[in-house]
């Protein structure tokens, strides 16, 4: 279990499934004011049950990007 917080807002040179994980957090952050959500609740909300491993890596990538942080519970 972790969350994955959003800490800018910004998908330049990102891929199409980063560009969905982190409009997911924007609005999920606008509409409920949650700064974070967790990785199995993001991948449910996606429709990504059997692409699991290609969502960690992309959540991996925008870690390593400085566009979230992932901090474990």
């Amino acid at each position: 279990m972790a969350l994955v917080v959003l800490i800018r807002n910004t998908t330049w040179r990102c891929g199409k499934l980063e560009r969905l994980i982190v409009g997911y957090l924007r609005n999920n952050r606008q509409n409920f004011g949650k700064p974070a959500s967790s990785i199995q609740e993001i991948v449910n909300h996606l429709n990504l049950d059997g692409k699991k491993e290609e969502c960690y890596d992309a959540i991996k990538r925008l870690e390593k990007r400085n566009i979230v942080r992932i901090l474990p519970m």
